[in-house]
């Protein structure tokens, strides 16, 4: 079982911590396979930055030269989802809807604890339409900026172990670490806690090798059928940034792609 985990910003060094925080959660025999996008935003730190990283990762994952069997979208509250399991027959899955999930599972209310508190109000309405969010007790922001996480580690812990005890406080039983950035950090947060955490990179890797393992994927019956055909101008922008070689296999991806979509 081969599953991709996109990063949805372009920093190359969280696509490390995500890749090594996935790698361990799998099971033996899993393959886990790290990108991020060829071009977009360094983090993502608002709806603006959101949509643009939205359209860069279906850019990448529409050239991508590597088949995969499902896939983890590893922003959390990030939009993007929806496109994603449109384009692909595999199962996509992501780190917001994962970890509330799994939280779910053990206890009655959960909190989540992401960066900047302006990202509140964007996994708030992740969750509502996820119809997760009746059972969220508390999202909270750290003020720690998305790269800020990498820069001092041990403060990052720190400030995200205060903010949990806040979502505690407020009725939350279990903590979801609620931005990809934090991968790695969960155990040393648990560590601190008298509940549960849940990394969403970790609880999406588990949910799409269980998914995989029951051959199942994403219903196309309706709401994520396949994408009409028709003219995009410069799509994918992808196929641009590559090297000749990559540009030629990319466009032939694409062509494939367009010839599919056509018979249905």
């Amino acid at each position: 079982m081969r599953i991709l985990v996109m990063n949805p910003n372009t920093t190359a060094s969280m696509t490390d911590s995500i890749r090594a925080t996935a790698t361990a959660a799998a099971a033996p025999g899993t393959e886990i396979i790290a990108t991020e996008p060829l071009w977009g935003p360094e983090s993502i730190e608002g709806h603006f930055e959101g949509c643009l990283s939205a359209v860069a990762v279906l850019d990448r994952l529409a050239t991508l030269d590597t088949s995969f069997d499902a896939l983890v979208m590893a922003g959390f509250g990030e939009p993007g989802r929806e496109g994603a399991q449109e384009l692909l027959d595999v199962p996509v899955l992501d780190i917001t809807e994962s970890a509330a999930q799994m939280a779910m599972m053990l206890g009655h209310a959960y909190g989540v604890v992401t960066t900047l508190d302006r990202a509140v109000p964007q996994i708030q309405d992740r969750l509502l339409t996820a119809g997760l969010l009746q059972r969220c007790a508390a999202v909270r922001g750290t003020g720690l900026g998305v790269l800020e996480l990498e820069e001092d580690p041990e403060r990052s812990v720190a400030v995200i172990i205060e903010t949990a005890r806040e979502a505690v406080r407020a009725g939350a039983e279990v903590i979801c670490l609620g931005c990809g950035g934090m991968a790695g950090l969960r155990e040393k947060v648990a560590a601190a806690l008298a509940v549960p955490v849940v990394d969403g990179v970790a609880a999406a890797v588990k949910f799409a090798e269980a998914v995989v393992g029951l051959r199942l994927a994403t219903s196309k019956g309706r709401s994520f059928a396949p994408p009409r055909p028709k003219a995009i101008g410069s799509w994918p922008l992808s196929t641009h940034l590559r090297p000749s070689q990559g540009r030629a296999q990319g466009a032939a991806r694409n062509t494939e792609f367009s010839a599919q979509t056509s018979d249905i």
